[in-house]
This record gives C-alpha cells, structure tokens and sequence, in this order.
C-alpha cells in the first residue's frame, strides 16, 4: 500500500467513526497533496456549505467520501527524504569573553520530520533558530543547506526557509487579501491565487475570519493565519519559535497535529522545527527532541550526564500523599529515591520496574492520585534531575 493509499484509509476510518473534525482536515491533507485545482474547489465548496450547515454530519461525511474517491485516482509522487536537508557540524555562536556561548552544535535535519528544540529559559533555543534561518552568522563549524533548487546567494536560499519569531508583525487589510499579495508575488494567475488561498484558508480553519482585520483575531487566529501564509510558500524548511506561547490547550493540540500532518506531506515535505516549553505537547509530535542545556545539545543517551537517569525509571506523581506514606508504598519496588519538585513527586526506581506495576501499587493502596506520568524518555527528566 502506498503512502497516499494509507492517508487516505486513514481519513475513511475517521470518518466512519464520525470523527469529522480530525477526518476533515485529514481530508484536505489528501487534497493539498494532489495540486490539482478541481480538486481544491471541491473541498473549497464542501467547506463553505459545511459552515453554513454544521448539523448535516451525514451528508458531510458522504460528500468527503466521494471527494476522497476522486483524490485516490489521482497519482502522487513521493519526495525523497533519505538526504538531508540541513548539516550542521560543531556550530558555535559565541557573544564574547564569559558571556553566553552556544555549542559545539551537530545536527542532521530531514523533510517529512518534525524536531522539538526544549530546554530552559537562556540556553539558546532562539539562538539556534536564528542560525539555521540565517539572520545569525555562527563563529565555528559548518552550516550546508540541501533544498531541492540551487541558490546562487543567501536571499535566494531563504526564500525556501521560512523563521516565524514568537512576535509576529501587525499586518494591515483582510486575512484573505494578506494571503492573496503572497501568491501575486510569485506570478500566479488570479484564478489560481484565489483558489489556492481559499484551500488554505479552509485548512487552517478560517473560513469564518477570512475578511477579518489584524486587531479582529485572537492570537491562535494570527498563529493559523502566519501559518497559512508560510504554507502557501511551499518552503522547504520551517522554523517556529514558541507557536505554543499564549494558545489554551486545545487550540496547542490542533496546531501541534496540522503541523506533524503537513510536514509529512507526500509531494511537498517540510522539516520543522519548533521550540516550546510545552514539552509534552511537542514530543507527542516530533519524530526527535533537540535538547538545550547550557547551550549544548544533551543526547537523550548521554552517558555523562550527571544524575545517570537512563539507569532509572521516572514518574511524576500528583497525588494526595504524605511523602512517608509513598515511601512505604514502594517499597517492595526498591524505590531509590522520592523528590518533591514544586508541589510533584519525582519517583526513581530500578530500570528493571515497570510503569504498570508503579500504578498498580498506587491503586492496592487506594491513593487519590490527579496525575501521573512516565517521564524516563522525556526531556522532563532533565529539568526534574
């Protein structure tokens, strides 16, 4: 089965199961992977009678259906991700005598993957992002960039790059017209431009805001709009830094599941990189985490890091617990150590228990817990050691 054949079970599954509002986006992602126009009017015309007739689940599901059936017609060729994208050997950037340094840095990056860059505050997340978008030269090691087209110069290669900061400037006129000017800018027709823009409208969810102003939308309303606007530019390479800051958690777990379904589109895959704090959030998504500490990048197998965690496994627990109690609860599981880091427990325990019977001895014991994690694989762990 190819891959377009197994995007597009996936969007049947949905949408047997009346999953309309995860199988609908999935649906465009099939469309956009086709560039084919007709195509693109046929969502964009679903879309709009879908707004104006939200109860009609039914119909709607079997409108997409017969849409999706054209779309598995259509043959999609796949883009090669085996090469890299971006290589980056020993990069450093350093900002004078005993200030901050960042590096020695050593990256591979693949389009069709999506990588979290987490660490705390002042470790050079933004640094980083600004090196690989090219506003900042680094001191030491090499940078190479393999996009698909050559480029006889810098400006030229970043027209395929595209760095979105956490603050993104106002911009003036309607959402659509924003839209519209970045496609005249390539050339295109103004009945392409339309229908293009139109498809990205849809899939970004705003359908409803399109004649709305800058100061009209809410900050997950300017994020889905820089996002369409950076999409409708088919980069290559996509930098996001903080997407997350300032978006409740629903709006963080939409954003965060149309990036991972665009990136790995079939015809045209992104490699994106997005710095959070949202930890979790992100390595839901990403396919590889870039940690951050004190400017070098941590291997989640770092076998110097200080605490040793990989020879543990680590929870987090909230619960209602004295401390002494938790310890008696675990003991008959070796409990090596039980932190309290504001307001949470950190439990650590041989590598050789597992999270299960962690859970188990939790419940035997009736404890009233509000949440529990595995974080033996997170990046948390870092922050928590």
């Amino acid at each position: 089965m190819t891959r377009a054949e197994t995007r597009i079970k996936e969007v049947i599954t949905f949408l047997e199961n009346k999953d309309t509002f995860l199988g609908y986006r999935k649906l465009m992602d099939c469309a956009i992977d086709t560039q084919n126009l007709d195509i693109y009017n046929d969502v964009i015309e679903l879309t709009d009678w879908k707004e104006k007739f939200p109860k009609e689940e039914g119909e709607l599901i079997k409108r997409s259906l017969e849409i999706l059936n054209r779309i598995s017609k259509i043959p999609i060729e796949d883009n090669n991700t085996e090469k890299p994208l971006v290589t980056g050997s020993n990069i450093t950037k350093s900002y004078g005598a005993n200030r901050f340094k960042l590096g020695p840095i050593s990256i591979n990056i693949h389009k069709g993957d999506v990588y979290g860059l987490v660490g705390e505050n002042g470790n050079g997340k933004t640094t980083l992002l600004r090196i690989l978008a090219k506003e900042l030269k680094h001191n030491e090691g090499s940078l190479e960039f393999n996009f698909d087209k050559d480029f006889g110069n810098d400006y030229d290669l970043r027209s395929n790059l595209v760095y979105i900061p956490q603050r993104t400037q106002k911009w003036y006129g309607s959402l659509k017209d924003n839209l519209k000017f970045v496609l005249s800018n390539y050339g295109i027709n103004p009945q392409e431009n339309e229908t293009r823009v139109l498809m990205m409208i849809a899939r970004f969810g705003l359908w409803n805001y399109k004649h709305l102003k800058w100061n009209e939308l809410s900050s997950g309303y300017k994020m889905r709009f820089e996002l369409a606007r950076t999409l409708l530019k088919q980069p290559e390479l996509l930098l996001l830094d903080e997407p997350l800051a300032n978006l409740d958690v629903l709006a963080q777990q939409v954003i965060l599941e149309d990036l991972k379904s665009i990136c790995n589109s079939i015809n045209n895959p992104i490699a994106l990189i997005l710095s959070s704090q949202q930890l979790y959030e992100v390595e839901k998504v990403s396919d590889k985490v870039i940690y951050l500490k004190n400017g070098v990048h941590k291997e989640h197998d770092d076998k110097n890091e200080v605490t040793n965690t990989e020879n543990y496994l680590i929870v987090e627990i909230d619960c209602n617990c004295e401390r002494e109690k938790l310890k008696q609860i675990f003991t008959d599981l070796c409990l090596e150590k039980l932190v309290f880091n504001g307001g949470i427990f950190i439990a650590y325990f041989p590598i050789e228990i597992t999270f299960p019977l962690v859970l188990e001895a939790l419940g035997k014991y009736k404890i009233d817990v509000i949440y529990t994690r595995n974080i033996t694989k997170s990046t948390r762990r870092f922050f928590v050691s």
